[in-house]
């Protein structure tokens, strides 16, 4: 292969001051607990973009206000080779999206500085790295969001939510714009604010959809005219998705667009979204589906030689948690075929090597989340493709972009949150087997976000175990000692519960679910990764399905078992379970099947599976997830029917266990009105029990002051009935 660089993701953890002060030689305090005030002092890496030379580094970071209750993002740039960050010069606290333009000489970034988000442009010195004149791009009165270069450097891509039925915006005439902007007006100015629904997905999330829809929009460098590539269509282009921006990309020519979008009538009952490919250089074309697949069809990316073009599809229509595999199209011969058909863990990013001849590829893997080559040219080429894992330890990586040799990612850990390191690979040819290529990579870090204030606090490593469940299924654990750990000393547990519920626990940094945090205190973490969890194939991915409270809840209760057994520093008498979303799910079920813990908290868990069915506006997860709909199972006894078989509340006779309910009133995923439900039967029933409600949170509490109350709520619950968080002798 030619030289080339890469840029990707993963976690560790050392780094400079703030954000950028270099490091600086001084006595290392005595290591101590983390705080929730630590966490929140963390700078958060955000966007990466890497330039077309490979020498430097754009990328965003959030600095959290605890006082003022805030969230800033600012933009910096490095020289990847080495030296101190700044601040970038052009920018803005609160600007996004740093990108590089495909010559290096001019950067592009959002701003909402002018009261509306547009796309703006500076210039940039790719000897100096010095960025200048700024000026706005787009001026549409709807916005501008994920921001794409053109490969000829001409013309940028963005979405923009927009009424479909006012007229098209184009580069000719502003009376779609116009329009627009007059019905935004008007309903701000309203005095009603009624909504009429005719059709599902009207709210999602933690919003009401309204009449706008995504569309995508293509701005010219040169003179700002913008046209709407997607006119007046009723759909979101791309939909919605948790991953966030993208969905879109385009051909190495920049004559061809390729984007999702969903075009089934019904989207509430629907995951089948496709790919479609759109000539830009005939103002009359109109969008060409290519992808086969009924199932969900995402992120489109073309080889840089222009020959093939890949996305990530699933199979079946319905299942949002089907396996995502790697599938090629060869442009010329109109062929699709999946790269790696016998690789049994998905596909969950993915990035072109500058050459054509190979994909590296992000998969979650036992815990990890490692960084694999997949070669699609000769001389590394078979029909089944070729898969080498080239990252080790690396856990959690994500594909950012590329650039010569090297990949760079971002990186984190259980005990270390996200940092860019660059990693230099050597593939030799001429001794490696056709089935099994030799790589060398080393590793090192570029960004140091956080190093000062982790050098002084005491974060365990995460440990693995493995145990056998019921049925002879390997199934894998996890565990944190807690700071200060004393082998001697017995320890409380605090057993966590993981969401999806096709979703797993692993060596990866989170602000919401700190496993470091909840260990802090002085209890012993443990996770379990039962049937649902990604990353074990998806035979276990499956093995929730239509089981919910059945061999996932066996599987939890057995490593939690195994965990008792073999680490002797743990206090089976002081146990408290924690889930949230199907992990809110499980905790309800535990409540009403088990009386081995002293207390349980549930976020944002189902509670009553017909009631959540008519609330959520994701009508696919339960229909595929309860085989069915209510009505299906009318008349039929209730171990027929799934949505009482496994509804926790109809075991709720048996709830004994102290419970602390968490819930939120913008959770349009799970509707609020399941922890109202909970809560209403726990008192009823006289088990003691709190609710602590979020009038202003979605699924996830994301609000600094909110997250504080939250941490402090859910600690001195599990405190208050596991006795203390000192260990006992």
């Amino acid at each position: 292969m030619r030289k080339t660089t890469i840029l990707f993701s993963f976690v560790l953890a050392f780094v400079l001051a703030p954000c950028c002060a270099s490091q600086t030689s001084q006595a290392v305090p005595a290591k101590r607990p983390m705080t929730f005030e630590d966490m929140t002092k963390m700078k958060r890496l955000g966007e990466t973009a890497v330039s077309p030379d490979g020498k430097w580094l754009a990328y965003s970071v959030t600095t959290v206000s605890l006082e003022q209750n805030t969230k800033t993002a600012e933009l910096w740039l490095q020289a990847i080779a080495g030296g101190d960050p700044q601040r970038l010069a052009v920018a803005k606290p609160g600007d996004s999206g740093p990108q590089f333009a495909p010559d290096g000489k001019s950067i592009l970034f959002l701003s909402g500085r002018n009261g509306l988000q547009q796309v703006w442009l500076a210039e940039f010195d790719p000897a100096t790295g010095a960025t200048t004149n700024p000026r706005r791009l787009t001026s549409i009165s709807t916005e501008a969001a994920d921001a794409l270069w053109s490969p000829d450097g001409k013309s940028i891509v963005f979405t923009s939510a927009v009424y479909p039925d006012c007229p098209a915006i184009t580069a000719a005439d502003s009376t779609g714009d116009t329009c627009n902007a007059n019905r935004d007006i008007a309903q701000t100015a309203s005095k009603v604010k009624a909504l009429v629904f005719t059709h599902l997905l009207y709210r999602h999330w933690n919003h009401y959809t309204g009449a706008k829809r995504n569309h995508l929009f293509l701005v010219s460098v040169e003179t700002g005219a913008v046209r709407d590539l997607t006119p007046n269509d009723p759909h979101d282009v791309p939909p919605f998705s948790l991953g966030g921006s993208g969905g879109f990309a385009f051909a190495p020519d920049s004559k061809e667009l390729a984007f999702t979008e969903n075009l089934d009538p019904e989207p509430a009952i629907s995951t089948s979204a496709s790919i479609f490919t759109l000539d830009l250089s005939n103002l009359s074309a109109k969008p060409a589906k290519i992808s086969t697949s009924k199932g969900g069809n995402f992120s489109p990316a073309y080889s840089p030689d222009g020959k093939y073009l890949a996305w990530r599809s699933e199979e079946r229509p319905g299942y949002e948690a089907d396996k995502f595999r790697l599938m090629l199209y060869d442009r010329t011969g109109k062929a699709i075929k999946d790269l790696l058909p016998k690789f049994e863990n998905w596909v969950d990013e993915f990035a072109w090597d500058p050459d054509s001849m190979a994909l590296w590829l992000i998969s979650a893997n036992k815990g990890a989340a490692p960084i694999f080559f997949a070669s699609v040219k000769p001389p590394l080429h078979t029909d089944q493709g070729q898969l080498v894992d080239v990252s080790g330890e690396f856990s959690d990586p994500h594909l950012l972009s590329y650039a010569e040799n090297r990949v760079i990612a971002t990186r984190m850990s259980v005990d270390s949150p996200p940092e860019v390191y660059s990693i230099t690979y050597r593939l030799d040819l001429a001794t490696a087997r056709a089935d099994s290529p030799t790589f060398k990579p080393t590793l090192r870090q570029i960004t140091h976000l956080n190093d000062s204030l982790l050098a002084q606090l005491d974060l365990r490593k995460m440990e693995d175990f493995w145990f056998t469940a019921a049925d002879k299924t390997k199934l894998q654990g996890f565990i944190i000692r807690p700071p200060a750990f004393d082998p001697a000393k017995k320890y409380p547990v605090k057993f966590l519960i993981h969401g999806g519920p096709q979703g797993a626990w692993g060596d990866s940094w989170s602000y919401r679910w700190n496993a470091e945090l909840f260990a802090a205190n002085g209890y012993v973490v443990v996770m379990i990764n039962p049937r649902g969890s990604t990353g074990y194939g998806q035979a276990i991915v499956d093995g929730v399905n239509g089981d919910w409270g059945g061999k996932p809840f066996t599987d939890l209760m057995q490593g939690l078992d195994y965990a008792e057994q073999h680490y002797a520093f743990i206090d089976k008498t002081r146990e408290c379970a924690l889930g949230a979303s199907y992990g809110g799910y499980m905790a309800n079920w535990v409540l009403g099947h088990t009386t081995r813990f002293k207390c349980i908290v549930s976020h944002d868990g189902m509670f009553n599976p017909e009631a959540a069915f008519g609330t959520t506006e994701e009508d696919w997860f339960n229909i595929w997830e309860f085989k069915g709909h209510p009505w299906d199972y009318y008349g039929k006894p209730d171990s027929e029917n799934p949505f009482r078989k496994w509804a926790p509340m109809m075991s709720a006779k048996n709830f004994k266990t102290p419970t602390l309910v968490v819930h939120g009133q913008l959770d349009y995923r799970l509707d609020v009105s399941e922890g109202f439900q909970l809560f209403d039967t726990l008192q009823l029933l006289k088990v003691p029990s709190k609710m602590l409600y979020f009038p202003d949170e979605g699924h996830w509490v994301l609000k600094p002051q909110n997250s504080q109350l939250w941490y402090k709520t859910v600690n001195d619950w599990v405190d208050q009935w596991t006795g203390s968080a000192a260990p006992s002798h």
